[in-house]
């Protein structure tokens, strides 16, 4: 039996929960430690599918991995020698594969990697990765449906087409040992890119800038291993605050860094919900209605395109017409037609999702189309009336640690039924 969440809504969130380790930090410092035959310890580390992906690539290519899932830590060894590209089969399962491109590049002076998949959110070119290849001296080609860079590296002044998050980060990774000065202009600035960038320089590497919009990488000769705590989850944490605005609860989220978070917490605040921060702590609240607004998914530090969703949901039970656009993935609002099966007004217009509330929510079957949107309509399972059933959860479990288990925990009436395809472990 494929596995399904099944949630009662109706009743308002209460209680403390805490984020996992940020995934989307957590899969560029797995690759990173392949840049060096040093062991590299990972803690905070989210036990979920998609770090068990990485870690099975980087078992793939030769490393010795040591993962102790319940403890969320892990130490890898890439004491060589490595192969030049991972197995396509698993790389097939998640975007942040490719990030293994940048740091064989770099070490080996070759790296391979078929086009990875992940979720259909819409288009994310490989070009910033591998024109920033070629800005650095690599021959990259085609070679029996593989992308292939090789050669020399020297460093280099390169201005992004847009601000890819992945992109900055691959090419971070293979800058960290070209020889010279490397300048990223119109990098990405999430704290996801700041995480990997504090790892780097943990192990030797020399970075300034991550964190906003220009990076400068003076390359060394060589990394040695290091030990690192991945900061929170800010994903999953906006989840449980959305979450707790829906249903008019009062949760307390710690292990956050509200700043990391500010313009979603800035945006729930206009809408009607109570917010209280101090610097590893949230607490969120909601006493009276909802009011419409106008919100946009944005790079960092704007609202996060992985929020988007999330914040349609919410507004589904505001007072008035609420506009979202969608400025990064123009595939984004699939959900909407699963969010109307319960009952919601949206309709959409290119990249935008009008929403008419409040509107009662009701009980469905739906399906899980992405990470993100799996959760939000857990969310707005959650404020239903009636029983919703979530298919295809394996979406979501890619992303989210226990959540089914943190739900209920805040008195969220949730099951999961049925057994999760065996994901690659290394």
């Amino acid at each position: 039996m494929e596995p399904l969440y099944r949630v009662q809504g109706g009743g308002p969130l209460r209680g403390d929960v805490g984020a996992s380790g940020a995934k989307n930090a957590a899969l560029p410092c797995l690759a990173a430690t392949l840049l060096t035959a040093e062991p590299c310890t990972i803690r905070n580390l989210p036990d979920i599918a998609d770090v068990g992906g990485l870690l099975a690539i980087l078992s793939q290519l030769g490393a010795e991995v040591d993962h102790d899932p319940a403890a969320h830590r892990v130490t890898v060894r890439a004491a060589g020698p490595l192969a030049e590209a991972p197995p396509d089969q698993l790389v097939g399962n998640q975007r942040a594969s490719f990030l293994v491109m940048g740091p064989l590049l770099a070490r080996e002076g070759r790296g391979a990697c078929a086009a990875p998949g992940g979720d259909l959110i819409g288009q994310r070119p490989l070009d910033v990765h591998l024109r920033g290849f070629r800005a650095l001296g690599a021959d990259v080609r085609t070679e029996a449906g593989r992308f292939v860079a090789s050669g020399r590296l020297r460093g280099a002044r390169m201005v992004l087409d847009y601000p890819s998050v992945l992109g900055t980060e691959n090419l971070m990774l293979a800058a960290v040992r070209a020889e010279g000065e490397t300048v990223i202009v119109n990098a990405a600035a999430e704290p996801e890119v700041a995480a990997l960038a504090d790892l780097l320089c943990a192990m030797g590497a020399r970075i300034r800038g991550a964190g906003s919009h220009t990076i400068t990488v003076t390359g060394v000769a060589a990394l040695h291993g290091a030990d690192y705590t991945l900061i929170p989850d800010r994903i999953e944490a906006g989840t449980f605050a959305v979450a707790a605005a829906i249903t008019g609860g009062d949760v307390r989220i710690h292990d956050v860094r509200p700043r990391h978070l500010e313009a979603l917490l800035s945006k729930l605040r206009e809408i009607g919900v109570e917010i209280d921060e101090d610097d590893e702590a949230l607490r969120v609240r909601r006493r009276g209605p909802l009011q419409a607004t106008t919100a946009q998914a944005v790079p960092y530090p704007g609202l996060a395109t992985d929020l988007q969703a999330l914040v349609t949901t919410l507004l589904t039970q505001a007072e008035g017409v609420s506009t979202v656009n969608e400025r990064v993935f123009e595939n984004r609002l699939g959900y909407v037609a699963e969010l109307r099966k319960m009952g919601a007004r949206i309709v959409t217009a290119g990249s935008a999702a009008i929403v008419q509330g409040p509107t009662p929510l009701h009980g469905a079957v739906v399906q899980g189309l992405d990470v993100r949107a799996s959760a939000a309509l857990v969310v707005a399972a959650l404020v239903a009336d009636g029983e919703t059933e979530l298919r295809d959860v394996v979406h979501l479990e890619r992303g989210y640690e226990d959540f089914g288990e943190k739900l209920r925990g805040l008195g969220a009436v949730i099951e999961r039924r049925g057994v999760a395809p065996e994901t690659p472990r290394a």
